[in-house]
């Protein structure tokens, strides 16, 4: 059975402390191979934009933190987007994130479910605060993401009138992300060994983004495609200069054949007066 807050939301007391270096973070492990694959498609799409990237926090299952009725909660979404977050000066790697404190809420949170989830996104066992409790309540999300993998169904939910309110997807099946101003969708395909759905990214062009094995396929065809426009213009320009060449070939031949006639003329013309023909 799930407990919940019995407090109202109103009553809550919501602070934005630093972790403590002696907090014990869950150490759960990831459901399945899926999850690492698809954190890993959704931030190298993004690399390619410095725009996108530059003063970001793109990180999965990484502990996003608040404090409520000033006892440290912290949830770990699959996958989650900051920005503009502090530099991180520290020495040891960072291993939490609060907002307001340490930058902005994140854009957007995201849950990817296995095939046997239950309550696996709602339930945190400890604090007894669930996750869509934490980021609509507490951390106020914009965007709350749900994806399973094994069917392609994809759930986007907007903060609007300080709930959560399911969104519908535009004509082409995908979703805008205020912040990102970028669209998610569901693509189907294969990448490093594992076939199926995909969350991807597209511009407001319509455009996907590329992973950088795709630029570098796309790129390697431009150069291909351009190699090909050139060696077609070298061998348009050649056969350009031996249209040029027999055409001057043909002219200095018609230039000697009438050399020739007026050649046998003026001979013939000399024959005729040396035996005293008249010309006329």
């Amino acid at each position: 059975m799930t407990a919940v807050i019995q407090k109202p939301i109103s009553q809550l007391k919501i602070t934005w402390p630093l972790l403590p270096d002696d907090f014990i973070l869950p150490d759960d492990p990831v459901d399945d191979t899926d999850h690492p694959l698809l954190n890993h498609g959704l931030r190298q799409s993004l690399v390619d934009s410095p725009e996108l990237t530059q003063d970001a926090l793109i990180v999965s299952n990484f502990a996003l933190c608040a404090a409520v009725d000033d006892r440290t909660i912290c949830k770990a979404p699959d996958w989650m987007y900051a920005r503009p977050v502090q530099p991180w000066h520290h020495n040891e790697p960072r291993r939490s994130y609060t907002p307001h404190t340490e930058g902005t809420v994140p854009f957007v949170v995201m849950e990817f479910l296995s095939a046997t989830y239950c309550d696996e996104y709602s339930v945190e066992h400890t604090e007894k605060i669930g996750k869509w409790f934490f980021y609509e309540k507490v951390i106020r999300v914009p965007r709350y993401v749900i994806f399973r993998p094994h069917t392609g169904r994809i759930e986007v939910y907007a903060l609007e009138s300080e709930c959560y309110d399911n969104q519908n997807p535009d004509e082409n099946g995908r979703y805008l992300i205020p912040g990102l101003d970028l669209f998610l969708g569901v693509w189907v395909g294969t990448r490093e060994g594992r076939t199926g759905n995909w969350l991807r990214w597209w511009n407001v062009a319509g455009e996907l983004l590329l992973w950088p094995e795709e630029r570098a396929e796309a790129e390697r065809q431009r150069a291909e495609a351009e190699s090909q426009r050139a060696e077609a213009q070298s061998q348009r320009a050649e056969a350009e200069s031996q249209r040029a060449d027999r055409e001057q070939q043909d002219k200095e031949s018609a230039q000697t054949l009438l050399e020739q006639e007026r050649q046998r003329n003026q001979e013939l013309l000399a024959r005729l007066s040396a035996l005293g023909i008249d010309q006329e």
